[in-house]
């Protein structure tokens, strides 16, 4: 097994825990984490919102937190897996189960230089935010809502946790 898929393996086992600390490690300092809902750079921000989020879990849904990997490859440089999760979206209190494909990037030392989560928004508006995400998943307008308040909350979480 490759360090790259070695890093990959540790960062889902971690997330299974909520054991952000962990995953956070597995980042090089000037990483790129990208999904469909939040743009970051740097391990300060992007272990920031794996805090927050696993945070969030404990807290709210630990009783339904559920996660698996699969298909992790990497190579010297990419990699790649699937995730599942099974959780409580706290804004609602609704559960979601949202199935996830990622790509990587690494160093040459085995930290990820960049990572993006892929999954359909519309699908998990439609369970995150009920009706609401069922009729306006699509729209570029609930997305930007999303956005921000995902970045409203960070940085929040930032500030009061430095």
């Amino acid at each position: 097994m490759s360090t790259n898929e070695q890093t990959i393996r540790r960062f889902y086992e971690a997330f299974a825990r909520l054991d952000a600390a962990t995953m956070a490690t597995c980042y090089a300092p000037d990483a790129v984490f990208e999904d469909e809902v939040f743009q970051l750079r740097g391990a300060r921000e992007i272990g920031g919102m794996w805090t927050m989020l696993c945070a969030g879990t404990q807290a709210k849904g630990a009783h339904v937190w559920k996660l698996t990997h699969s298909g992790v490859h990497a190579d010297g440089a990419n990699g790649q897996a699937h995730w599942d999760a099974h959780y409580l979206f706290s804004a609602t209190g609704r559960i979601v189960d949202n199935a996830v494909d990622a790509r990587f990037t690494f160093t040459r030392d085995g930290l990820i230089a960049t990572h993006r989560d892929r999954f359909s928004f519309w699908g998990w508006a439609r369970q995150a935010l009920g009706l609401p995400g069922l009729l306006l998943g699509w729209s570029p307008s609930l997305r930007r809502k999303v956005k921000q308040t995902a970045a409203s909350n960070l940085a929040a979480f930032l500030t009061k946790n430095p």
